[in-house]
């Protein structure tokens, strides 16, 4: 395959590129957004193993063969719950891809001299740190969604103080890289620094902020692409990673405006925070209890309801239930809608997914700034798996782990009913004030299976 071909094979393949980005930015249109992406890596890579500059193509093949049939395994083994923990440890891949491409090209560079060898030098240091940073945060992410690491912000004394050692140390250390031409001797000791420095990063942001962490950490693994792009001299891989870069880091400033986090303050490890939250998973109060049998004659007798579901619901998996009871509310004449608030579940969109994979219709699932209003003029809200998406403290408690955090104000509607299985509190750790309103009744057990008794007595 000829260099020309190749050159337009990558710029076909970076049209769909970003054909699947406009795709998948619309429930309607995600399908298909998949399937351009799918055709464009598709075409990348075969213009890459066969293109002049190929060599070893028998082993790539191979490696290919092998990497494929794990990934296939996996992703027909991995639960939706379980996709914002793969996709940070799927990150992390791609940070250490970057690092062993990074110690690859600065052992066998070629003949580059003056200027040329400088910039060299800088893309080789760069994308080793890029990737060793996004590699340990995104294995700290991976922990903290898995249950393995404390969703707690870790508070080291004078945290902030080393996040900027940790850079000036970097700095210097790329000037002596450059000025002597390449030393090994900088490049591990960056390696390692950077290494500490994304496990920081990440330890130090709470649970609460996960969602936003796992979508900058995407933007980390597209710039480390980027930067291997330019180590390899492969324009698709420059393009492809600038792409993820940007819209990840877009995303990410979305979902920090949404939660009114500062964005540098998420990106920098909590910069700008002191750590003194309220850690109270005490009780408020006395809860009320309500029965399946209740619940459905709640809901039979109501004129408006909104459904506001959470990471209980995908971890039950009952969304399928969810819609069944809402298409028979809605062949009684029962104005039945969806609140999604912008970090539902662990994953941007994660709550949309589940919904479409029940066939909810798309019409009704509505974000958090379209429905919140509606509340006080709504007769039941059924908060199915959710905890601190829901929860009033963000707003009147100044002390707390999400104080600030716009909430779904379920507890301005008439009749509130919570599925959950226990009052434990939620993955931010704190008590949910909502528990124990006047107007709040919950309903304990596996949300499926209250679903489907509440579904027998509607």
């Amino acid at each position: 395959m000829s260099a020309g071909i190749v050159q337009a094979a990558y710029l076909v393949a970076a049209v769909l590129f970003i054909m699947s980005l406009a795709g998948l930015s619309k429930q309607e249109t995600a399908r298909a957004g998949n399937y351009y992406g799918i055709a464009g890596m598709a075409i990348a890579l075969i213009a890459t193993i066969f293109g002049p500059e190929a060599q070893g193509t028998g082993w790539i093949i191979l490696a290919m063969i092998i990497g494929g049939a794990i990934g296939i395994h996996y992703a027909k083994k991995v639960e939706m719950t379980e996709m914002p923990e793969l996709v940070a440890i799927l990150h992390s891949f791609v940070g250490m891809a970057a690092v062993l491409v990074g110690f690859n090209t600065f052992l066998d560079h070629g003949d580059l001299t003056g200027a040329m060898l400088n910039i060299h030098l800088v893309e080789i240091f760069l994308g080793v740190f890029i990737g060793a940073v996004t590699f340990t945060g995104s294995i700290v992410a991976f922990g903290k969604l898995r249950g393995l690491i404390s969703s707690k912000p870790l508070m080291l004394p004078h945290r902030h103080k080393l996040n900027l050692a940790a850079v000036v140390v970097s700095i210097l250390l790329l000037m002596m890289f450059v000025n002597a031409e390449g030393s090994m001797f900088a490049l591990i000791i960056v390696t390692l620094i950077a290494f500490a420095f994304g496990y920081h990063l990440v330890a130090s942001i709470g649970g609460a902020d996960m969602p936003v962490v796992v979508s900058m950490l995407n933007s980390y693994s597209g710039w480390a692409a980027a930067a291997a792009g330019f180590m390899l001299a492969n324009d698709l891989l420059i393009v492809t990673g600038a792409l993820v870069g940007s819209s990840g880091a877009i995303l990410s400033y979305i979902m920090c405006k949404a939660m009114n986090r500062s964005f540098i303050s998420v990106i920098a490890g909590g910069f700008g925070t002191d750590g003194s939250v309220s850690t109270g998973d005490e009780e408020q109060g006395e809860h009320h209890e309500a029965s399946a049998e209740e619940v459905a004659e709640m809901l039979s007798d109501a004129r408006s309801v909104i459904i506001t579901p959470g990471y209980g619901m995908a971890v039950a998996q009952a969304q399928y239930p969810v819609h069944e009871i809402t298409e028979k509310l809605r062949k009684k004449g029962v104005n039945v809608r969806f609140g999604i608030h912008p970090v539902a579940g662990r994953l941007p969109g994660h709550m949309n997914v589940l919904l479409a994979e029940a066939k909810v219709p798309y019409d009704i699932v509505l974000e958090m700034d379209e429905i919140n209003d509606d509340f006080e003029e709504t007769d039941v809200v059924l908060v199915i798996g959710a905890n601190d998406t829901v929860n009033p403290a963000a707003l009147e408690d100044p002390n707390s782990p999400i104080a600030g955090m716009p909430v779904l104000e379920v507890w301005d509607a008439k009749h509130v009913i919570v599925f959950k299985r226990s009052m434990n509190t939620g993955y931010a750790g704190v008590q949910n004030p909502l528990f124990f309103k006047e107007n709040t009744q919950m309903l304990f057990g596996d949300a499926k299976e209250s679903c489907n008794k509440i579904l027998e007595h509607i």
